[in-house]
């Protein structure tokens, strides 16, 4: 374990008051009233991690600002991050008895050894009737949201 690790893992067992005394440090400010111990302690985490290996690159520091400003415009419900899956990631779908894989590529899907354009074209391939792919293998915008707040929970 690093330094840094041992002092992460310490923050669990501080006090709330030297937690507060650790953001004032950090921050700059006093930390926000409504903020849990479990936020508190993973946002000095972070910070302590951002100093050590740097923070965001200026780029995605301004897709993050332009992102809030929108919502904040518009609502939550008008921003729609789509359904975005990495390449590389793996689909894995049974039908009539038998597995299929899907690769997720940059520019497209891989089934079978063959390149498709969508997801769709291969779960018409494989049940011979047309569906919507991403429907067929399980990505529906509401568990994408969920993973995602999930993830947001992790960090």
């Amino acid at each position: 374990m690093s330094p840094l690790d041992d002092e992460i893992a310490a923050l669990q067992g501080a006090a709330t008051h030297d937690l507060r005394i650790a953001w004032r440090r950090l921050y700059r400010g006093a930390q926000p009233r409504c903020m849990i111990r479990d936020l508190l302690i993973r946002a000095i985490a972070y910070r302590m991690q951002e100093r050590v290996h740097g923070g965001l690159a200026p780029a995605t520091k301004r897709r993050l600002q332009g992102l809030v400003a929108e919502i904040e415009a518009k609502g939550t419900e008008a921003f729609d991050p789509g359904i975005v899956l990495k390449p590389g990631a793996r689909l894995v779908r049974e039908w009539a008895g038998k597995t299929h894989t899907v690769v997720v590529l940059e520019n497209g899907f891989d089934y079978g050894g063959e390149r498709y354009p969508s997801l769709t074209k291969i779960a018409t391939r494989i049940t011979g009737a047309h569906w919507s792919g991403p429907r067929f293998f399980g990505i529906t915008k509401t568990r994408f949201r969920t993973a995602v707040a999930a993830e947001a929970g992790r960090e």
